[in-house]
């Protein structure tokens, strides 16, 4: 979906007037005055998504989490497209650390799952999205490097369901990063809480370990993560399986955008390459 796509679905929901693009991923996130507007992908299973993520949201708020807040209880739906309407939060008054992450996982990580009757908790299909975004990348990447994610997929898929996590399962976010954290005057917010699910508590402190190694977190930051959080994951056996879950779906995400983006093309190439030559020292770059 890309942003004249996005527009057409925005203006289809009934929201006229000037939209400031805040950001085009796996969602096209809009601003509008005192109000921020997700329009969704057209894609099976997205629209049930986003009206879970309404209810994530609305169960935070009873349980007291700093999370941004839904206007509606639940999706406009425009030709396939969910668009859900959220508060826009105030300014941020400095960027958000690993430490504020921390905390916020914290607090997640004691929650109990969420009222039977309310709604339920998915599993974290880390893996899942991988198939759809190599079918979207189409001809724009080499059909060799495609299946050799398929089949990479297939074998961490099977990996992941022998683990024995070190941690109880229940709620995480899914997408534990800084960059889903905004600092206001009133203190760190979770925002994007699409990729809420009921798992291994460890998928989310994993997430922090891979930017250590990949992305170029500081790991000074890394360790005020372990430190406010109380536990280290790279300690756990099952580290490296998630990890390397993680990173074959980080990179088929990245696919997705080679047709219509030429840096795209080349972040995803930097990124299957060094998973084909087992070069865990490459840096990727966030997309």
């Amino acid at each position: 979906m890309d942003e004249a796509r996005a527009r057409e679905v925005l203006d289809g929901a009934g929201f006229a007037g000037e939209a400031e693009l805040l950001a085009l991923g796996e969602n096209a996130v809009f601003a509008l005055g005192d109000l921020v507007v997700k329009v969704g992908r057209s894609a099976p299973g997205l629209i049930e998504r986003a009206g879970r993520e309404v209810l994530i949201a609305e169960w935070l708020a009873e349980a007291g989490v700093p999370a941004v807040r839904a206007v509606e209880s639940k999706p406009r739906v425009v030709a396939g497209h969910p668009v859900t309407v959220w508060r826009r939060l105030g300014a941020a008054v400095r960027p958000a650390t690993a430490a504020d992450l921390a905390s916020l996982v914290r607090l997640v990580h004691e929650l109990p799952a969420p009222p039977a009757e309310s709604f339920e908790l998915p599993r974290r299909e880390l893996l899942g999205g991988v198939n759809r975004w190599l079918r979207l990348a189409g001809e724009a990447i080499d059909p060799a490097d495609a299946a050799f994610l398929r089949e990479r997929r297939a074998g961490f898929a099977e990996a992941v369901r022998t683990l024995v996590p070190h941690l109880p399962k229940g709620p995480i976010h899914g997408d534990a990063l800084p960059r889903n954290v905004l600092v206001t005057a009133q203190g760190p917010v979770l925002v994007d809480l699409e990729t809420f699910s009921s798992d291994f508590r460890e998928h989310d402190l994993v997430v922090m370990a891979l930017s250590r190694d990949r992305y170029g977190l500081d790991p000074a930051a890394y360790d005020s993560f372990v430190e406010v959080y109380g536990w280290d994951v790279r300690e756990w056996e099952g580290c490296a399986v998630l990890r390397g879950a993680r990173e074959t779906a980080s990179c088929a995400w990245v696919a997705q955008h080679a047709p219509s983006n030429p840096k795209a093309l080349a972040e995803f190439e930097r990124r299957v390459g060094s998973l084909r030559d087992g070069d865990a020292s490459v840096r990727w770059y966030p997309f």
